[in-house]
Order: structure tokens, then sequence, then C-alpha cells
């Protein structure tokens, strides 16, 4: 038999595409910079051992293969390699169980964050990492350790996934951790699968932590007039002890573009809106209303202290659509026509550092950098415009590098992909690459797992 008919054989036979029946749809995620790439096969499995099935053959014909959730990534690290296997996971989509007594789920990787709310929602949980599009693949969130404005309450997809079930590049299915929170025995494989990229293992199941769902959450908004008093800011709310949900910064510009794109009216006077250069918001949340109110008025009297404009405790309707509005911020920037999106992360007391050089990087380069980003963690999302191939390149690199000389990372929560890997191998340190490759050759010898992401 030749490959599709192996393939077929392992999957059914309307469950494997190739040549013009693969939709454009596979051949990229929605990182900007990315070519994309037409697969030469997307296979459809629907359980765990037909992905086996798969792998088993593209090992033994040393095909490489790419695993996909919702196509939502943006890095690149979704898109197949040219002459590969797709390997799609929509139709293992099932939210297999809920456990309420350990505050557990057990999920497929195909399975979306709003097809898990939905179902979490009626019995008074929350999975809480929400990374800004709802339509993301549990699978992806893991490869990727997806975070989002959440995080600086409750973290990332690392702290919530506390077991696996992965299939190696040969074929061999394994299962890590479990319902149990916390072990002590040999190496942590969920943890190194965990933000992997689809490089070491293709995860087939996930098992998540759960939490109550607080049923009463407020929002502020403080305009501040420079955006150094917006990031000195954050670290005094972070240990004021108020516990915010959500804490993030918002410039000028990108304020005014989501404003302008999304109808959004919050009511802001005239006079203030002319004066203020940054913008803090804050959302809180709590299962009592009296004890919201009085984290509010802390809040309240705190962001005055720091500097704020003004204070103003948004209603319901206008805080949703200003936080469904800051997720979409990429969508703004990508309509505008940036050039590069980032998503450096830092530590958080030296986000005003950060925020002070990259100012001065974009001045010396004539480059426009707008952004926002999950102040309360230290992730700062940049919108870079700058037509110039070279100049732009330029400025890329200095962005990562000031990143890393403050101890941050390239990468915050979108991943190295094939878009970012080259400045992760330029100012990574060499020791820890080559382990790092030395790890990718343990799981997967013959290299056939997503070759050509994270690192070359």
């Amino acid at each position: 038999m030749d490959l599709t008919e192996q393939l077929a054989a392992a999957v059914g036979a309307a469950h494997v595409l190739t040549g013009d029946d693969i939709g454009e749809d596979y051949s990229h995620d929605e990182a900007i910079t990315s070519a994309g790439q037409r697969p030469a096969y997307v296979v459809r499995p629907g359980e765990t051992s037909e992905v086996a099935a798969v792998l088993r053959i593209a090992n033994e014909h040393s095909v490489p293969v790419t695993g996909r959730g919702a196509g939502t990534g943006m890095s690149g690290a979704g898109v197949a390699v040219e002459g590969g296997i797709l390997v799609s996971f929509e139709r293992m989509n099932q939210v297999l169980e809920i456990d309420e007594a350990n505050h557990m789920a057990v999920v497929q990787p195909g399975v979306t964050l709003d097809e898990l709310d939905k179902v979490l929602a009626p019995r008074g949980l929350v999975y809480p990492v929400f990374p800004g599009e709802y339509s993301a693949s549990l699978g992806g969130n893991v490869n990727t350790n997806a975070g989002g404005m959440r995080a600086v309450k409750y973290g990332v997809t690392r702290h919530h996934v506390i077991g696996l079930e992965a299939v190696l590049a040969a074929g061999d299915v394994i299962r890590t951790g479990g319902k149990i929170v916390k072990s002590s025995t040999g190496y942590d494989l969920t943890q190194l699968i965990l933000g992997s990229e689809g490089t070491l293992a293709l995860v087939t199941e996930a098992t998540l932590r759960l939490y109550p769902r607080a049923e009463h959450q407020a929002t502020v908004l403080a305009p501040f007039a420079t955006l150094d008093e917006v990031t000195e800011a954050i670290p005094r709310i972070v240990a004021s002890g108020v516990g915010p949900l959500i804490l993030e910064y918002i410039d000028m510009m990108t304020m005014a573009a989501m404003s302008y794109q999304f109808g959004i009216d919050l009511g802001i006077p005239e006079d203030v809106k002319s004066t203020a250069l940054a913008y803090l918001v804050v959302m809180m949340e709590q299962t009592h209303a009296d004890r919201l109110d009085d984290d509010v008025e802390a809040l309240a009297g705190l962001v005055s202290d720091l500097g704020a404009l003004d204070v103003y405790v948004l209603p319901a309707g206008s805080a949703a659509q200003l936080i469904d509005a800051r997720e979409k911020a990429f969508w703004v920037a990508k309509s505008a026509g940036a050039d590069e999106i980032i998503d450096i992360v830092v530590p958080r007391a030296s986000v005003p550092d950060f925020m002070r050089r990259v100012s001065e990087l974009a001045q010396a380069n004539e480059t426009l950098v707008a952004g926002c980003g999950h102040a309360g963690d230290g992730n700062v999302h940049m919108s870079v415009f700058q037509k110039d191939p070279e100049v732009l390149a330029t400025v890329m690199h200095g962005l990562f590098a000031i990143g890393t000389d403050l101890g941050g990372a390239i990468s915050g929560e979108h991943g190295l992909g094939t878009e970012k890997k080259k400045y992760f191998m330029q100012l990574e340190d060499p020791v820890k690459i080559d382990l790092m490759r030395g790890i990718k050759a343990a799981f997967d010898p013959n290299g056939i797992l997503n070759p050509g992401k994270v690192f070359d």
C-alpha cells in the first residue's frame, strides 16, 4: 500500500485529505509573518489509537508530522512541513469527564475553551486560563503553554494541566501525571511536554484543574498622564492584596484604535482623553458582593494615590465591551497593518525600565511601537510598524535583547514556532539549546515531530 492507503487504513478514507481536497485554512495559523504551507496529507483521527497508528506510519516512512488544533496560534508552530502530514484534532473534541469532587476535567485536544466553559458554567466551575481567543483548542493551549489576561491571578496553562495522554513519535502511548495535586516521582514529563509546540509528542488528552466560579465582578479603568506612571503602579497594585483577576495596561494609540474599531464609548470626558497617554484596566472578582465593594473602594483609593487622572468603575456592559476589545487587540493591530506582533515577558518590576528602553529603541530607528499587555505578570504585547525589512530586523532583535537582558524571555505565551526561533537561537544560552536538542532526540529519534519549530 502507498502512504495514502496506509493512512486511510488507520483513520478511515473519509478522514484523509490530499491535493485539492485540502482547504486553504489547513495551510496556516494566525502568525502575520508566516507564508504558510499546504501539507501533503491532512488526517483527522477520532481516537488515540488512530493517532498512534498515524505516527507509526509516519515514523516508518520518515514523513514529518505537525499537530493542529483550532489554528489560532501566532508563531507558525501549527503550520505543516512541506510534504508532511497535518494531524487535525477537530474530531477529538469531547469533554470526557467533569470530576466535581476533585475539581478536575478530562478533555480531548480538539475541545475549545468556549465549549469547555459552556459545560462548566452550569456546575459553578471554571477553567481559568483564557488567552483571549475562546475558539482556541485545549490542545493548542497545552502545546504553547498559553496564558492570557487572568494569569496575574491564576497563572498560565502550565499551572492547571496536571496530567496528559500523549503519543510519541514511534506510536507509543504514555500517560503522565493524573488527578493528583503533587508528585515527587521521577521526572515531570507533563511539564516537559507542555509548551513543546508539538515537537516532543502529540497530546491526545489533558487533565485540567478547575476552580469555583466567582459570581461577582467589577472592572476599574484608570487613565494616567504617562506610561511610566502606569508601569510603576503595577507592582504596587499587586502588592496591595486586592488580588486582581485582570491587570492590563493599554497605551493611548491602542485604546483609540480599539474604541474606533469596536464602537466603544466608556464615558471618559474629552479633557481626560486628551491628557491620558496610557490606561490601567483592573478587574476583580469575589464570591460575595460586599467583599467586592470593599476591594473596589481600596483599589480606587490606591490608583488615585498613584497618580491616576481619574478612576472609573465601569458598568457591566461597558466592562465586557472593553475586555472583549482588549482580547481582540491582535486583530486590531493586524488590520492596522502591523509588521510584527510580539509577546515579550520580563519580571514585573522591570516593566518600567523595559518600556523606557523600548521607547528609546523605537525613536532611534524611526519605528512605531504600540501596545498593551498583561501588566500584572510582565507580559508585554507590542505591535511593530516598520516597512523597511532591515530596520525591522534591527528593531526586533533589539526588543528581544532588551527583554532577555532584563531577565525576561522572548515569548511569554505565543511560543517560538518558526517566527521567533531565530531570535531564540541568537540570544539563548547555546548550552541550553544543545540540552533541548538532546531531549528532542530522546523523544523523537528520527526527527519527524514538527521539525523546524522552536529550533532548526
